[in-house]
């Protein structure tokens, strides 16, 4: 069982930064494989970026040079670090977690607002 906790969300302006964290309660949290995934209104939930067990990541088109995926496994906790903010990247974020054999678990999300 895992439990994750994002933080880290607010109201900013176009251009603007902002890192998420998540924190995993639970055992053997270096075994998941992370993610970030977003939620804008009246949309589907989509994939934002990824990190395996081993350390590789991966990143939708959309974000890409401008987002930063990584992990402290010492902390158990993920991290986005998001530059260069734009309206479209405003969206419910959550973090997920995922391991072959034990499951999925996700966060209640955390709001990330960017005006124009």
């Amino acid at each position: 069982q895992m439990q994750l906790v994002e933080s880290g969300g607010g109201l900013v302006q176009a251009g603007d930064s902002l890192r998420l964290s998540c924190a995993a309660s639970g055992r053997a949290f270096s075994r998941y494989a992370m993610g970030w995934f977003r939620q804008a209104p009246g949309k589907e939930r989509e994939l934002v970026a990824t990190v395996a067990s081993g350390g590789s990541t991966n990143y939708a088109d959309s974000v890409k040079g401008r987002f930063t995926i990584y992990r402290d496994n010492a902390k158990n906790t993920m991290y986005l670090q998001m530059n260069s903010l734009k309206p479209e990247d405003t969206a419910v974020y959550y973090c997920n977690a995922v391991r072959i054999g034990t499951g999925t678990y996700w966060g209640q999300g955390t709001q990330v607002t960017v005006s124009s």
